[in-house]
């Protein structure tokens, strides 16, 4: 059967059109992508950084007087865990912690969503998707008006958006990388950095034993945190020492299991900083192996920080889109790598999307 997968990301709207059946591995027929990037059109609320209201100056001045600090232990941090059992982490954002926090996606915002999901409704058709899977993700699900947005989407387009909370990602995407490399790989660590969380999973089976997400991805971290370009020196710092405060709170959850045997980054961030640090070019396609280690990371995390968005777009794999949201991926990365003991991860090509697919051909009845 061919199906489609509408991924509404903090990034970009994507419908990935597959071949699958039960059995085999989804063959990817069509791609059609959309920049929306809705992080950024959300409204913001006073007082956050970003907002142009002394909430990133307040932040930079925070950075410029703990610069020689070290690790934040006594900082006040304004995340909070959930209540979805043991070792999951609250995918909400508790504070003034970046863009999104309290806000709602603009009414133009709305309008353009509605404009490409549109536009991708008739890409599936065009290439016979026999059913389309909808999805949203940390944007959709973080906005002040999430539900009026939905009913917007679903009136003007029929499409019924599935929300998928922080947790429930991090499980699909493990189940994902889980399918790609097999159990031979044993115990699997997940890390996976969006446009607007990171998601971070452990397991030895197809569900994960602890799953994890946080408000940190690349795009939110981004326009809340990082807006010179190229981004003040203290700023970078206080968002440096933001992302491993955050990490550290759900590193226990983890520390409790066993070490893992394999380690893996998924989406475009990890595939941008693999690249850029000598891994194979996408033309050399999807089974050649691509690893990242923290070494060349903590080498290209300061060039970062000094290269303007134009230069960051000039890097191997680096689109201009993509490019200003580099440099703060690139701290997640490499704050997450650090904290969980991480010296090298291999990239896995598989990733939400695909689990996504996995989990309804796994729900298809046998024949």
């Amino acid at each position: 059967m061919r199906l489609g997968v509408l991924d509404v990301g903090s990034n970009t709207v994507h419908l990935l059109v597959v071949d699958a059946h039960p059995g085999a591995r989804p063959l990817p027929a069509h791609s059609h992508k959309a920049d929306l990037r809705l992080a950024e059109l959300l409204e913001k609320d006073a007082g956050e950084p970003g907002n142009g209201d002394g909430g990133w100056q307040k932040a930079v001045e925070e950075g410029r007087q703990k610069a020689g600090a070290g690790a934040a232990d006594g900082d006040e941090r304004r995340s909070e865990q959930n209540g979805d059992g043991p070792g999951l982490a609250s995918d909400k954002n508790g504070g003034s912690t970046g863009v999104g926090t309290g806000g709602a996606i603009s009414e133009a915002g709305i309008d353009r969503l509605i404009d490409v999901i549109r536009d991708a409704l008739q890409a599936a058709e065009d290439k016979g998707c026999e059913d389309v899977l909808p999805f949203a993700t940390s944007a959709v699900r973080e906005a002040a008006n999430a539900d009026a947005v939905l009913a917007r989407v679903h009136q003007a387009t029929g499409v019924a958006l599935s929300v998928l909370s922080g947790p429930e990602e991090a499980r699909l995407t493990f189940l994902a990388a889980r399918r790609w490399f097999g159990w031979s790989a044993g115990k699997l660590l997940l890390l996976d950095i969006g446009g607007g969380s990171l998601e971070i999973a452990y397991g030895m089976d197809e569900t994960p034993d602890v799953a994890a997400s946080l408000p940190l991805g690349a795009g939110r971290l981004t326009a809340g945190w990082l807006p010179g370009d190229p981004p003040d020196p203290a700023a970078v710092r206080a968002l440096r020492r933001h992302v491993r405060a955050e990490i550290a709170r759900i590193v226990g959850d983890f520390a409790r299991h066993s070490a893992p045997d394999h380690i893996v980054g998924t989406s475009k961030t990890f595939k941008q900083l693999a690249r850029i640090a000598g891994a194979a070019r996408s033309a050399e396609g999807v089974y050649a192996q691509r690893s990242l280690s923290r070494a060349a990371l903590e080498e290209w995390v300061p060039r970062l920080a000094g290269m303007t968005h134009a230069d960051r777009a000039q890097l191997p794999g680096v689109s201009a889109d993509r490019a200003p949201q580099l440099l703060a991926g690139a701290l997640v990365a490499e704050g997450a790598m650090d904290l969980f003991g991480v010296a090298e991860l291999e990239i896995c090509p598989w990733a939400l999307r695909e689990g996504v697919i996995l989990r309804r051909l796994d729900r298809l009845p046998a024949g």
